[in-house]
């Protein structure tokens, strides 16, 4: 099932008690909020597209079949300077998984 949100959705691959597995879609000239989780570390594996991720005070150029490791407590976000769809997988460990487990500190969508 498709959880749609204002910058693309995702689907939930897996949700197992030790790690949870989203295929997620951003969208032409989107962005997600600059964030950081308590609870989980977060690997983004990208299979479309072309993107800018922002790790810490990192900016870090992704293409396809490239990946990268989210430490918990790392502030980071995923945009797309395209025009086509980006497409990465995304692999959270940790022991806590929920929505809620998101500060964000920077939002294009009014979340903050």
């Amino acid at each position: 099932m498709e959880d749609h949100r204002p910058w693309g959705y995702y689907v939930v691959l897996a949700d197992e008690e030790d790690h949870k597995v989203k295929r997620i879609i951003l969208y032409p000239k989107k962005r997600f909020s600059l964030q950081r989780h308590k609870r989980r570390d977060e690997h983004w594996y990208l299979i479309g597209g072309a993107a800018v991720a922002t790790i810490g005070k990192q900016e870090v150029a992704l293409r396809v079949g490239e990946h990268l490791d989210i430490p918990r407590g790392t502030f980071h976000r995923l945009e797309n300077l395209g025009n086509d769809d980006v497409v990465f997988i995304e692999v959270q460990t940790g022991d806590y998984f929920g929505e809620d487990d998101i500060e964000r500190i920077e939002d294009d969508f009014g979340r903050v």
